[in-house]
This record gives C-alpha cells, structure tokens and sequence, in this order.
C-alpha cells in the first residue's frame, strides 16, 4: 500500500481520522435494534424479570447450548462468573494450581484465586500469542488440578497437542472463550473441545447483552457437585425445600439480559462475518509495510477478531511501541499498547504483591504449600515481549470498506514516519 509520508498530527499535521469510528461503546458498532427491543418488552410486560421464574434465560441457554452443539449450557452474570462457576465445579483444593497464560484478562485468573488455587502462568506461542503447548508439561506438579486455556483475540489456542497433555496427566481443561465466539479450531469450536467452555456477553463481545456469560459442557455433575448449582449458591432447586450443598455464590443472569441475548444469537453470523472481511481488508492494505506484523492464526483454524492485533518489528523503527501508539492516537485511531497491556498479569501489582485476602497473601502464602511464589520480570519471556510490541485496535461488525481504508492510511501513514 503505497503510503505518502505527511507531517505527523502527533507534530501538528493534519490527521487522518477526522471523525469517530464506529465503537462498541454505543450503536455506531453494535447490532442492536428492533429484535431485541421486541424481546425486552415482553419481559417488562410479564413482571417478571428474574431467572427464576421467567422463560428467557431457559431459552438463551436451549438455544446457546445446540447452536454450540452441547448438552448443557448455564448462563450466569459475566464471563468471570462463567470462569468462576467452572472452578466452583473443578472444586480444588486450597493450594492446588491452574496453569493459565499471561496474555489475558484479569478475570480469566481471579476465579481461580477466589476458589483458593494458585494460578500458574504457562508462557505464550509468539505466532498467535495464546498459551504455548511446548511450555506446558514444565509447568505441571503433582498440586495441578487443570488448565484454563484463553483464545485469545479471537484466535484458537492449539488445543491439539493441549488436550493431549491434560489427558496424560488427568487434568481438567477450561475454555476461556469470552474473546472467542464461534472460533473454529480445526472443524470444532473453541469451547466445546476441553471439559468446560466459558464465554461473555459484556460490551465489547462479539455479541453481548451488555453483561452477562454461558457455560457450555457436555456433562452436569462431576467431582460430587451438578454445574448448575455451582453458580447458584450451591442450591439443588431440583428438590423440595431448601438446601446447599456446597459454598457457591449467586450469578443468576436477569430476564432481561436473556431476552437480548436470545436476539443476539440470531446475528453471531452477520457480526463474524462482517468482523473477518474487515480484518482481511485491513492485512491486504499493510501486507507490504514490513515493520507490520498480524498475530497469526494456525492452520485449518478461523479466527472471529476480537481485536485486530498486530506486533512492530521495532528493529525495523526509529520508535518505541508507546510512541507508536502516540503517533496512531493522534492521528484519530483508537489503539492499546498490549494485552492485558504493556506488561503480562503477573506483573500488575495485585498478582506481583499478592493483594488478595486481607494481608494475608493467601492463597500465594499459604501454609505447607508447595513453594513461594514469585512473579518477577523473565517468568514467561515470550509473553512479556509479545506485550512490549503489540498494538490493539479495537474492533467491530459495523466497520465499513472506508473505516478500515482510514485505519490502514493512519497506520501507514506511522510507521513510514517512523522507518529506519
């Protein structure tokens, strides 16, 4: 894409987004309209707006589970509901360890601290930034109770080689999906491969009532609990009279959310869709910029662009990442410097100084444990320079053939400034 090199806007030249882009922050970037209006007003007009008593959540899990084709779906509150209700189930015990990635969000690893685990960080595959299989087995000790496996950006984890190794050691394997709605690994979708699949309905997903999440599994009750009580204060509703059977919080999703979610559904092919010929778009238009490079996707394998997600070859620039991000900023183009951001999770100050329950540290210091744990600079050296490099932008289903041509002349236009 031949780019002329104007005087940057970051130096006072002209940008080159001179208007907002479609965003998932409101309905320039959401398919949101009349389907869902319809449904909503069903609800308000029966009175009922809880999970219990109502019919929607019943249906947006009946329809998510066979579109999934799976046996069981729950919905629950938020993506981290649905990853904590598939700890509540694993049910390990205090000091037991989860082997998770570094590039993800906070609440893929705080599910795992509140059910009193250690969450042990397994180093990313540079090629699509998701948990590397090769570093795996390193990572196992006899506390390993499973893997929680993020697809990340939307594109598949090598799930493979993943489950042959959780199979081997008996591990039980959770798919963190909230990035990764009908993501395709080699003809199966991501979440219905491992024991358990977890996903978000929160603004920015692929679809979303606005929060909210599902559990997929193919089986109801393991480890001497049912999946459905896990999320719901450990009630078995399915018996006469009050009891629990275990300690378990309450992540009913509303009637209300139901409702959304079940016009949502209908509109996961015109989002994915639209999502893929954007991102193709946009790598045709920077193939020839070498200092660009799109996080990769394996073979056999689609992914549904969460984010469009590039690495610099800064080898190549005359810049940081973080004046990149500058540079592309002013020029009008919304964009983040890494995932979770420019340092992997150990390294925030919550994991970092185990700030967790009180002062005690816990589950990190716990007593008779199996070591200390530190999280320092060099744990996982892949991830840390994937985050160093990686720019995020933002994506959506309502970017059109002209938005992306922008995005590309404002990249371009960057990181010609900025070539050695």
């Amino acid at each position: 894409m031949p780019i002329k090199v104007d005087k940057l806007a970051i130096d006072g030249g002209r940008q080159v987004i001179e208007f907002p882009l479609p965003t998932i922050k409101n309905a320039t970037g959401r398919l949101i309209g009349e389907e869902e209006m319809t449904l909503v007003k069903e609800v308000i007009e029966s009175g009922c707006l809880a999970y219990l008593y109502g019919e929607k959540v019943a249906e947006f899990e009946k329809r998510f589970a066979e579109l999934y084709q799976i046996k069981h779906g729950v919905a629950v509150s938020s993506g981290t509901a649905a990853l904590h209700t598939a700890m509540i189930y694993l049910d390990p015990d205090p000091g037991d360890e989860i082997l998770v990635s570094p590039i993800t969000d906070m609440g893929s690893v705080i599910p795992v601290l509140y059910q009193q685990a250690i969450p042990v960080f397994v180093d990313v595959d540079p090629f699509n930034q998701n948990m590397d299989p090769q570093a795996i087995e390193a990572k196992i000790s006899s506390r390993t109770r499973g893997i929680m496996v993020t697809h990340i950006y939307g594109s598949p984890a090598d799930m493979g080689p993943i489950m042959e190794i959780a199979r081997k050691h008996d591990l039980f394997v959770i798919e963190d999906c909230a990035q990764a709605h009908m993501t395709e690994y080699r003809g199966r979708l991501a979440g219905t491969i491992g024991n358990i699949g977890c996903f978000s309905f929160q603004q920015s997903k692929h679809i979303t009532t606005g929060d909210g999440g599902m559990v997929i599994a193919d089986e109801d009750q393991r480890f001497g609990r049912r999946l459905r009580e896990c999320f719901d204060k450990g009630w078995p509703r399915h018996k006469p009279g009050r009891d629990h059977n275990f300690l378990a919080p309450n992540y009913h999703m509303t009637e209300l959310q139901a409702a959304v979610g079940i016009a949502q559904i209908q509109k996961y092919s015109i989002s994915i869709v639209a999502r893929r010929e954007a991102a193709a778009k946009l790598d045709n238009l920077l193939r020839e910029e070498e200092a660009f490079e799109p996080i990769g996707t394996l073979p056999d394998c689609r992914q549904t662009y969460f984010y469009y997600t590039f690495r610099l070859k800064l080898e190549l620039l005359r810049a940081n990442t973080e004046t990149i991000i500058k540079a592309l900023t002013a020029e009008g183009l919304t964009c983040e410097h890494g995932y979770p951001g420019p340092i992997p999770l150990y390294l925030y100050k919550m994991i970092r100084e185990k700030k967790t329950f009180g002062k005690s540290g816990w589950p990190f210091n716990l007593p008779g444990g199996r070591k200390k744990w530190n999280f320092e600079e060099g744990l996982c050296p892949q991830a840390e320079k994937c985050c160093r490099e990686t720019v995020i932008l933002p994506w959506n289903e309502r970017l059109q053939s002209d938005h992306v041509e922008l995005i590309g002349a404002a990249i371009g236009k960057v990181l010609n400034a900025y070539k050695k």
